[in-house]
């Protein structure tokens, strides 16, 4: 596998980590807040990658309620992060296979770089608490790159981060977004099909599909066969 890929730039949120009861979670206690009916965990799973904003707006829309004015949107989508935050720690768990597969792909010399929309600081608390921080060679994050996924340009920093080329490196996600930023980018894109994508995973137009994350070496390995 060394021989042809240096690097596996690597989504978070339906990839690696299972987040969204967390986050539908607080969802239902803003929505409460709001005078609303919580929603359904699982209408709402696969809504989970979507963000904050487009979550809250998701859920509205699915109660006949209109969205709010301008004005009073960002304060409700900072409420929720913030509901989020307080218990982003509480049923996290990493999906399975990921500590023993990232921990083939280290042993085996590829470098990892987790590429998610989700913030620096977060992620970086999710790492550790999940502990495979030590993995993970730098992290690119919403707050902290020029442009967030589908945008080309986060893997691209992931790529001058980790010091390699796009031929030479994986994505690995679960959404539309991750797939268009790797096909801008030049870069090879493998997608998981337990993730949150509201699309069917083979309509995504990955490379490869994978059930379990313990397929990823030998899809990165049928990837350069012959």
């Amino acid at each position: 596998m060394r021989e042809h890929v240096d690097a596996v730039l690597l989504d978070f949120d339906g990839t690696l980590v299972d987040s969204a009861p967390d986050l539908i979670a607080a969802l239902n206690r803003l929505l409460q807040e709001m005078g609303h009916a919580p929603v359904p965990f699982a209408q709402f799973r696969q809504r989970a990658g979507e963000g904050a904003k487009r979550l809250l707006l998701a859920a509205l829309a699915a109660q006949g309620q209109p969205p709010p004015e301008d004005a009073a949107l960002p304060p409700l989508v900072e409420t929720l992060i913030a509901y989020y935050f307080e218990i982003e720690t509480e049923t996290v768990r990493l999906f399975p296979s990921v500590a023993e597969t990232l921990t083939r792909l280290r042993r085996d010399g590829i470098a990892l770089a987790v590429c998610t929309n989700r913030r620096e600081g977060s992620t970086r608390r999710l790492l550790a608490h999940l502990r495979i921080d030590h993995h993970v060679a730098a992290v690119l994050a919403g707050d902290t790159v020029a442009a967030i996924k589908p945008h080309p340009g986060h893997l691209r920093e992931a790529l001058d981060a980790l010091g390699t080329q796009p031929a030479r490196a994986i994505m690995v996600g679960d959404s539309a977004a991750d797939v268009e930023s790797a096909r801008g980018a030049g870069v090879a894109v493998v997608a998981t099909a337990y993730g949150y994508s509201p699309i069917p995973v083979h309509d995504l137009g990955a490379d490869v599909v994978i059930e379990d994350f313990a397929e990823l070496p030998g899809a990165i390995e049928g990837l350069f066969r012959g």
